[in-house]
């Protein structure tokens, strides 16, 4: 399937936030908040996270690739540099063994329930590679889950698998959880 990829940006935020409202603010009311400083939980309103979301758009201040199936936004992949995504899952065992921080971090992504297993999440992540490269490249990690051998739903995959990382180069740094590792890549700065 073709997919194309284009950056979040004021001019894609109303294809995101279709997306996002369609899937009732994604996790929960999360508007792909979960992983910023503001962070998304008990005190936090959905809405208070779609206008969070759309100023940090607005600013310049958030990175996804989103991926569309013609006019339609189908899904993203989220990324930043870790003082644009701060809060990530297993804090603690990760710091515990951390390096020096990467240049890029890969937080999360989204697919429509729909679109599923269709190869959304991998143009999603090719799109965000690419992103990065044009914003100069650097070290890059993820957090993916090891789907080898188990049955996962698609729907609690929101940082993707390691075998689709991996097939772009990734490789596993250390375990980081029971099933999730921390994974890296040094993307080179595009011409």
């Amino acid at each position: 399937m073709a997919f194309s990829v284009r950056s979040l940006t004021p001019d894609t935020w109303p294809d995101f936030a279709r997306l996002v409202a369609e899937h009732d603010g994604v996790w929960g009311g999360c508007w792909c908040m979960a992983f910023h400083e503001e962070g998304v939980g008990r005190t936090r309103t959905p809405e208070q996270n779609r206008a969070e979301k759309a100023a940090r758009v607005r600013e310049g201040r958030a990175h996804a690739a989103l991926v569309y199936d013609g006019p339609d936004c189908v899904g993203w992949c989220q990324f930043g540099p870790p003082a644009e995504l701060p809060r990530i899952k297993h804090r603690r065992a990760y710091e515990t063994a951390a390096p020096s921080p990467p240049d890029w971090r890969i937080t999360c992504f989204f697919v429509h329930r729909a679109r599923r297993r269709t190869g959304v999440a991998s143009a999603a992540l090719d799109g965000a590679l690419r992103e990065i490269a044009r914003l100069g490249g650097g070290t890059v990690e993820s957090f993916p889950q090891d789907t080898e051998g188990t049955r996962v739903s698609a729907s609690f995959l929101h940082n993707g698998t390691v075998a689709l990382f991996e097939s772009r180069g990734f490789t596993r740094a250390r375990r980081l959880g029971k099933n999730h590792w921390v994974v890296t890549h040094t993307v080179r700065p595009s011409a």
